[in-house]
């Protein structure tokens, strides 16, 4: 019977491996053998961050440190192991915020999905992670991933956001997708077990000049009809597109006029009623400099001093573009600073 009960266990094993991934994944996981577990497929989780076309077999051979930044590494691959428990336990990891006929009438908008990491208990505060996106598409893994595991380690439930970006970005697109998120979050707080109020945007790079527009409520939350952020945390925000403005017209909305996100700096739309900012950048960050530095997080704490804003910033020696959370530079453990300074502005 004791032979008998262990081959059953061993089948039993054997058949939830076929079905189910293990949670085995480090920094030296390449990128097939990611996209390969079970669970990482199951769950829809996007992991091609890097490739303009998804199912590019270009990165297969290539670790997760190597694929994303070393300082994120580690927790990018934290994340994925999250995915892979929560799915495996049931959780439904990809939400799609658009209606299925809405997607029907514009396909641009199927790739616009909320990836879910529920806190251990329900009824607290969550954040929603607006990653950069490199020109091309959103940096879910290196800087979403990366987020998501230290703030669920703190007890968050968050959500990472993929949205339309570069020829998908037309027409204001990435703001309607911000504000489409966290109307969907809003609508099913009971289901996903957060307080829609006092949740925090974390974003990073060019996703910091979306989410500094969203927290403007003319622009931002108040034409969305959603609560106004608790607090905004940032990690090298791009906050004015500068000389990039007229490249980036030409190819998202070439022959139209009016308003678009990308032609607005963050600092000219804080006002007085702006949610409390926590910010930094790094003096060996080789972007935000091809764009004018002092227009970047100097005219922004400027702008937040202007109207009495809360806000903390950092200027760090060594901490780059892209890092994500930052292991192992100057900035590491920003983002659990940045989480105290969010509940001490929330209460």
């Amino acid at each position: 019977m004791v032979c008998a009960l262990g081959m059953l266990a061993c089948v039993s094993l054997s058949a939830f491996a076929a079905e189910y991934g293990e949670p085995n994944i480090t920094t030296e996981t390449t990128m097939k053998e990611l996209r390969e577990n079970p669970s990482i497929k199951g769950s829809g989780y996007y992991t091609y961050c890097n490739e303009w076309i998804e199912g590019s077999t270009q990165y297969d051979d290539t670790p997760i440190e190597g694929y994303v930044s070393y300082a994120a590494a580690e927790d990018a691959a934290e994340g994925m192991n999250l995915v892979i428990e929560n799915y495996n336990r049931g959780v439904q990891i990809t939400w799609q915020v658009y209606t299925p006929e809405e997607i029907a009438e514009n396909s641009s908008l199927g790739m616009v999905q909320l990836f879910y990491y529920p806190a251990e208990g329900s009824g607290g505060r969550y954040a929603i992670v607006l990653p950069g996106n490199g020109s091309t598409i959103t940096s879910e893994m290196e800087e979403g991933g990366s987020a998501a595991s230290q703030l669920h380690a703190m007890g968050y439930t968050v959500f990472v956001l993929r949205y339309r970006s570069f020829l998908d970005a037309t027409d204001n697109a990435p703001l309607d997708d911000i504000g489409r998120a966290v109307q969907f979050i809003t609508q099913n707080a009971e289901r996903f077990g957060v307080q829609a109020e006092g949740y925090a945007i974390t974003a990073f790079s060019s996703g910091g000049q979306l989410a500094g527009l969203f927290c403007n409520e003319e622009v931002g939350w108040g034409r969305y009809s959603v609560p106004k952020p608790g607090a905004l945390l940032m990690a090298y925000p791009v906050i004015n597109f500068n000389e990039v403005k007229l490249l980036y017209h030409v190819l998202m909305d070439p022959g139209e006029c009016g308003w678009r996100f990308y032609c607005s700096s963050v600092a000219d739309v804080v006002t007085d009623d702006y949610p409390p900012v926590y910010f930094w950048y790094g003096k060996n960050d080789i972007i935000l400099p091809l764009m004018d530095l002092q227009k970047q997080g100097p005219a922004f704490e400027k702008a937040l001093q202007a109207h009495g804003v809360p806000y903390q910033m950092h200027v760090y020696k060594n901490a780059g573009h892209s890092i994500g959370t930052g292991r192992g530079t100057d900035a590491e453990g920003w983002l659990t600073e940045a989480a105290a300074f969010w509940e001490e502005q929330v209460g």
